[in-house]
């Protein structure tokens, strides 16, 4: 860490119970493409382990080519109540870390089973 970066805001912290409550799941990208309506999102389908997989909604357009995302896998938060964001259905969120002017999606090392719990 340099001495110019800033001293990442500290949260106030949180019950260990509150935490257990965020099913978090490794998911891979099946299909990503630029949101119809909005200039800074995509629209991604994941392969989640379930039957159906489900498509969410990311802020990276800046930062990542959709067709490059394909086949990676990701870390998301798969109990976030959905919502239409832009009038697309959003069912969870791909975490990422922002860090100066970059954002960088959390990526699995290994292949890991889509749906695979994170712990």
């Amino acid at each position: 860490m340099s001495d110019t970066a800033a001293t990442p805001e500290k949260q106030p912290t949180i019950p260990f119970d509150t935490f257990t409550q965020m099913d978090l799941r490794v998911a891979t990208i099946t299909a990503a493409e630029a949101h119809p309506d909005a200039d800074r999102l995509l629209k991604i389908q994941l392969d989640d382990g379930t039957p159906d997989g489900r498509q969410v909604c990311a802020g990276i357009k800046a930062w990542y080519d959709p067709e490059a995302l394909v086949g990676t896998q990701v870390v998301i938060v798969a109990n976030l109540e959905p919502r239409v964001i832009r009038g697309e259905k959003s069912e969870g969120m791909i975490l990422a870390c922002s860090s100066g002017d970059s954002v960088n999606v959390l990526r699995v090392d290994n292949p890991c089973d889509p749906g695979s719990k994170v712990s």
